[in-house]
């Protein structure tokens, strides 16, 4: 029985002397029908059409011989390596890598990558890709049947990228086109195929470059969040409860905006939470009916460096065309507003309130439609350490909303 099994990558360029070797000695061979095809497979070795990993992982498990595994590019980076090496198969995997699709493609762009966002689009996970392409300048999308570029176009309507477009790299198919984002969806793409997407904001400056993806400092530098409302161009120091740090604090720690996913900040105001969730990595959509308020986000926005879009217009009703959230702030409106953001079934939302009366209100509305809510009374004062005298004092009930079927 094969306990053993090389994996060989391969990128369209001649193979390595390792990889020949391995493939000539292989009495059973599995890989996609271009590998299958290749001169250097053995004409006795038996061969496997790759579709399920773990149906071909068992078939060499229980093979006499020596299996070969053919993929493209780097086959341990969002490759076959990972299911391969899965406890149940007993398999001891060798790796012959080849240059990954990603860095092919960036190289055929002519474009460094250090700075990019690598995400893989399948049809399940497709709208969390296209909210990373939201919220960070440089993104490579590795695309599958179904979760395509015109399909990461469609999705990301309103918002304009440049799309790279490779198709069947490694291969005399081969192609390369730029595009913006918007043309990208009246068109056939071949697969397999890569996109980078760029766009929306300033790129990462060499300077003091020292880890892939997104510098944790970038671009200003600035550590900490719940920031002081003054942190934020054009805001008053006392501009409300609704922006005073503690409770956007608060609220940022029960909505945990993260990569992947997109929140709506209702009632954006300053602009001060939007940037800090789009700050954590989170897609950000600032929905405001007030165009000074609209102007001071998306100047906040510029100011930090991060991605997010602007919308002008009153809800509810401008949150009917908006896409499906992840987590929302509201930060007004009342019932209304509570109960339509419910009605689109985010996971998590947060709301705060002036008086208990209104608390129980906006608590009876998210409860009403399938949230498990809780509520705290917030109460923060702000001193002045030169007298060490009492210079804000803030009081604010924070609601916080768990959808029913997502709590314990």
């Amino acid at each position: 029985m094969a306990d053993r099994v090389t994996v060989i990558g391969w990128d369209g360029s001649p193979l390595t002397r390792a990889a020949t070797a391995a493939l000539s000695a292989a009495t059973l061979v599995a890989g996609a029908a271009h590998h299958l095809a290749l001169h250097e497979v053995p004409p006795g070795a038996e061969r496997i059409r790759l579709g399920s990993i773990d149906l071909a992982a068992r078939r060499i498990a229980g093979h006499r011989g020596s299996a070969v595994v053919l993929a493209d590019g780097d086959p341990g980076f969002f490759g076959v390596v990972r299911s391969l090496r899965a406890p149940e198969h007993g398999l001891e995997v060798e790796v012959v890598p080849a240059v990954s699709a990603v860095a092919t493609a960036f190289a055929r762009a002519g474009m460094p990558w250090e700075d990019a966002q690598t995400v893989v689009a399948h049809p399940r996970t497709l709208r969390r890709a296209v909210n990373v392409c939201r919220a960070h300048h440089k993104v490579a999308v590795l695309t599958s049947p179904g979760a395509g570029p015109a399909e990461l176009a469609l999705l990301l309507e309103g918002v304009h990228r440049t799309f790279v477009i490779c198709e069947e790299l490694g291969t005399a198919r081969e192609q390369v086109t730029v595009v913006t984002s918007d043309a990208a969806a009246d068109h056939v793409w071949r697969d397999p195929n890569v996109v980078i997407v760029i766009g929306g904001g300033p790129e990462q400056q060499a300077e003091g470059a020292w880890i892939a993806g997104r510098h944790p400092a970038y671009p200003r530098g600035v550590r900490g969040w719940a920031l002081p409302a003054d942190a934020y161009p054009g805001t008053e120091p006392k501009s409300g409860e609704g922006e005073a740090p503690g409770l956007r604090a608060a609220q940022l720690a029960r909505l945990g905006p993260r990569t992947g996913d997109l929140l709506w900040d209702i009632g954006s105001g300053s602009g001060a939470l939007a940037v800090e969730a789009a700050r954590f990595g989170a897609a950000v959509l600032a929905v405001d009916s007030d165009p000074e308020a609209c102007a001071r986000t998306a100047a906040a926005a510029r100011d930090f460096g991060v991605q997010l879009q602007v919308v002008e217009g009153r809800a509810p009703h401008v949150l009917e065309r908006l896409p499906e959230p992840d987590v929302v702030r509201i930060g007004g409106g009342g019932v209304p507003v509570v109960t339509a953001v419910a009605d689109r079934r985010p996971e998590r939302i947060v709301t705060h309130a002036s008086t208990r009366d209104e608390a129980e209100a906006l608590g009876g509305a998210l409860t009403e439609n399938g949230y498990k809510v809780a509520c705290s009374l917030l109460q923060s004062v702000e001193l002045d350490t030169s007298a060490w005298a009492e210079r804000e004092r803030s009081v604010v009930f924070l609601l916080s909303a768990l959808r029913s079927d997502l709590a314990p």
